[in-house]
């Protein structure tokens, strides 16, 4: 659910000529729609292709039917138009440190803003800590002050996989974290970002489920880079902008970058075993108002309760931002991933990311909304949408390649 999300050319290139004029494919691709494409999925034509343009990517069109869901989850983002907090104060006779309010970023910036929170806790000199949280900002939190030489127990009402962070998306780009990156807050969002992106280099493999991969950001229109990639593009590797018969896509643009992509049953399986492996200790049960948390005997308490932080610290500028997805069989060989869907995303964002567990498809960012769920209209607008996209994506291939 991470979205968290964003988004070229005249003509179409194949290779008997220089090119295929641009209006003979939309021609041949809106008469696909036209007779049918919308009411169904064939698949006859889906199988893995190489794009025989200048372009590197193998790709292959996702299957979308509504045959192929397995499941439709729902979550709520913990977002904070002002952004994160990372910041210490005094509890009673406790030191309280809180790491919460990422938005839809909660698993790109993870690492980053632990260890911003660690740098608090280091101040206090004490051994003994309290997580309060077990998503991913929790763990990454509770295991770096296990590698910093604290004593650390997670107190938390639910565990993997039955967080909010094991339905994100989770492609590595911090997107959707505040209304503005001005100011400090923009600084820390830098740091933050930087220190993540390093400690997910160190987690790639099989292990923890953290791969490269090329992600297509689409659009019918030239793009922008928004703020929030202009401050650390160097962290999206091969950085390139395709337009018309460079890309594979049924856009005109496309702009593909090097991320990682966690997968998180995987990823937050593996946390949660290393915490346990190096002695820490796990308590399950919800802490529902200060007195209960002021009876912790730790002297140090860190605060990773996303959305909790609302009711427990009362802090009402939280906003809950629901995330639905659809989530298709898995499809071996689809091995990219897609945000923006130019004319073929209406109401809402579009994405496709493939994981393990199955291809999800995306998305929802409603703001305000606080029902866990799934939202039907929604369903049948992201398989509709995905399915009409990736069907002419299928169109544009045999296009090019007559």
């Amino acid at each position: 659910m991470h979205r968290d999300h964003h988004g070229a050319g005249d003509r179409v290139a194949g290779p008997s000529g220089p090119g295929l004029d641009r209006r003979r494919w939309l021609r041949l691709a809106g008469g696909a729609l036209a007779s049918g494409w919308a009411a169904g999925c064939s698949t006859a034509g889906a199988a893995r292709w190489a794009w025989s343009a200048p372009t590197r990517a193998r790709v292959t069109p996702a299957l979308v039917s509504p045959d192929r869901v397995i499941r439709v989850v729902a979550g709520l983002r913990p977002y904070r138009p002002e952004g994160f907090v990372v910041r210490a104060e005094p509890f009673g006779n406790k030191l309280l440190v809180h790491n919460y309010g990422h938005g839809g970023g909660g698993v790109s910036l993870s690492w980053g803003t632990a260890e911003m929170a660690a740098d608090l806790v280091d101040a206090s000199g004490e051994g003994e800590v309290a997580v309060i949280g077990a998503g991913a900002v929790g763990l990454a939190t509770a295991r770096l002050l296990q590698r910093r030489g604290r004593a650390v127990t997670i107190y938390a009402r639910d565990l993997p996989p039955n967080t909010t962070s094991d339905i994100a998306g989770a492609q590595w780009s911090p997107t959707s974290v505040s209304d503005s990156l001005d100011g400090l807050f923009g600084v820390q969002f830098e740091r933050a970002s930087r220190l993540a992106h390093r400690h997910f280099q160190n987690l790639v493999g099989p292990d923890y489920g953290v791969r490269w991969i090329d992600n297509y950001f689409l659009s019918d229109s030239p793009m922008r880079v928004p703020d929030y990639q202009s401050r650390i593009r160097d962290l999206y590797p091969e950085w390139e902008d395709l337009e018309g018969d460079r890309h594979p896509f049924p856009t005109r643009y496309a702009r593909r970058v090097g991320t990682m992509f966690i997968e998180p049953p995987r990823y937050l399986r593996a946390l949660l075993r290393d915490f346990r492996i190096a002695g820490g200790r796990i308590v399950v049960g919800e802490i529902a108002d200060l007195r209960r948390l002021a009876a912790l005997s730790e002297p140090v308490i860190v605060n990773c309760t996303g959305l909790g932080a609302r009711a427990l610290f009362g802090d009402h500028s939280m906003v809950p931002v629901k995330g639905q997805l659809v989530v298709l069989r898995p499809q071996p060989g689809v091995d990219y991933l897609v945000v923006g869907g130019g004319r073929f995303s209406t109401e809402g964002s579009q994405y496709m990311f493939p994981r393990d567990d199955g291809v999800l498809l995306g998305g929802t960012f409603d703001r305000g909304v606080e029902s866990l769920e799934p939202d039907s209209v929604q369903t049948e607008r992201i398989l509709r949408n995905h399915r009409m996209f990736f069907q002419a994506m299928e169109e544009k291939r045999r296009a090019v390649n007559l």
